[in-house]
């Protein structure tokens, strides 16, 4: 059964500006993941809560580096937490600014799937 995806914040918007090649790499790497699969560009995103079961897509365009990021964790939902080009030019690390606002959006991913079970869906 596919999982539906759940945006959270901005990553909806924000994953579509980048250019339609990238979109293209997100989306069959989201689409995978609501089937129960990791596409090859999938990797867990270091950083985050442990388990939290945070995996980030990287696809390089044109000379910049673009991010997707989400989570399976939860049972019944794909939650999209962030989208971003990575800006950063020092190593491959993800810039904390952009760890911190994924780990808050996880937060709120959590707070809505607990809101969630508790309508009894």
């Amino acid at each position: 059964m596919e999982k539906p995806l759940e945006w959270i914040s901005s990553s909806n918007k924000d994953i579509r500006k980048f250019p339609k090649e990238v979109r293209i790499v997100m989306g069959y790497a989201l689409d995978v993941a609501q089937n129960g699969g990791k596409a090859d560009s999938v990797k867990p995103l270091k950083g985050i809560v442990t388990g939290s079961g945070v995996l980030e897509v990287v696809d390089d365009f044109d000379g910049d580096t673009y991010r997707g990021v989400y989570t399976v964790r939860f049972e019944e939902f794909i939650y999209v937490l962030h989208a971003f080009k990575k800006k950063s030019t020092k190593g491959i690390n993800t810039p904390k600014q952009e760890i911190d606002l994924i780990k808050a959006r996880y937060k709120e991913a959590e707070s809505r799937y607990k809101a969630y079970l508790k309508k009894g869906n």
